[in-house]
């Protein structure tokens, strides 16, 4: 009886997924090989034809190729933002970890404070416009680190926890202190987190659509997100090239779930079970 509920179980959670997930996928690519008077219709009709190559080109070629701009702006700000997350996160974690006291405390709330309280927009473009750093790609690329920092530190502290100290006391009477220590001895022992650090926010930043809204406007930086309103205006909405276009900004992060998964799921469980 147990197993048959457990099936039951199982089975409606996979058709909730189909429904929730697969629909709007289908949605999405039926519209995008469609023409643009039947994907206007917005449904779920076969198309009666199918200018795929012709969709693919023209959204392309839109606007002066600011989609290939807006590959290139969205793949810098990810590897860099990402670079600088999982080295700070990375050393924030351990001194906080190793080294608990008042001033850990004071950082640990500032952490966590960090996932708490929402972005303040007005103040943080203030700040940019006073650096000389707003509408910039390298502003919009410390708003990204500012904003997927905390998240990085907690999961970097909870795996510290599990590496010994005793590690530490032997690496240090070898001669390893500071940075040596940390880059030559800790840093390589965090890989499976800072893979799944890595994974989780390249995947977001380049998939933000609000940070460069407010912090990247208009046309000369745009970023993959943005280019969305390439499509559309005031009195009417190319459906077609607009769901090609959303089609093309989604392969990038869906190819790198699908071969990173068991990595992401690996890090993350292995911070949850030494934390």
């Amino acid at each position: 009886m147990r197993t048959l509920r457990r099936l039951a179980g199982e089975s409606a959670a996979l058709v909730l997924a189909g429904v929730v997930f697969l629909i709007p996928f289908s949605f999405m690519l039926l519209t995008a090989v469609k023409d643009g008077p039947q994907s206007a219709d917005l449904d779920f009709s076969w198309p009666t034809s199918w200018p795929i190559v012709a969709n693919f080109r023209e959204v392309i070629e839109a606007r002066d190729y600011i989609l290939l701009r807006a590959y290139v702006n969205s793949i810098l700000v990810t590897v860099v933002a990402v670079g600088f997350i999982v080295v700070f996160a990375a050393m924030a974690g351990y001194v906080i970890q190793r080294r608990p006291g008042r001033v850990a405390a004071i950082a640990n709330v500032l952490v966590l404070s960090g996932l708490i309280i929402p972005p303040a927009i007005v103040p943080t473009i203030w700040l940019l416009q006073g650096m000389g750093l707003f509408k910039t790609v390298p502003g919009l690329i410390l708003v990204e680190i500012a904003f997927n920092l905390s998240f990085a530190v907690l999961l970097f502290r909870a795996f510290v926890a599990g590496i010994p100290r005793e590690l530490d006391e032997a690496a240090m009477m070898d001669g390893c202190t500071g940075w040596k220590l940390f880059f030559k001895v800790v840093f390589p022992l965090l890989r499976p987190v800072a893979i799944t650090v890595a994974l989780t926010t390249s995947v977001a930043i380049f998939n933000d659509f609000v940070n460069p809204l407010y912090f990247l406007p208009g046309d000369d930086h745009p970023t993959v997100q943005t280019t969305l309103y390439s499509f559309q205006s005031q009195y009417s909405t190319q459906w077609n090239l607009l769901f090609m276009d959303i089609v093309l900004i989604t392969i990038p992060p869906l190819l790198t779930f699908i071969f990173f998964n068991r990595k992401i799921v690996a890090g993350m469980t292995a911070g949850a079970v030494k934390g």
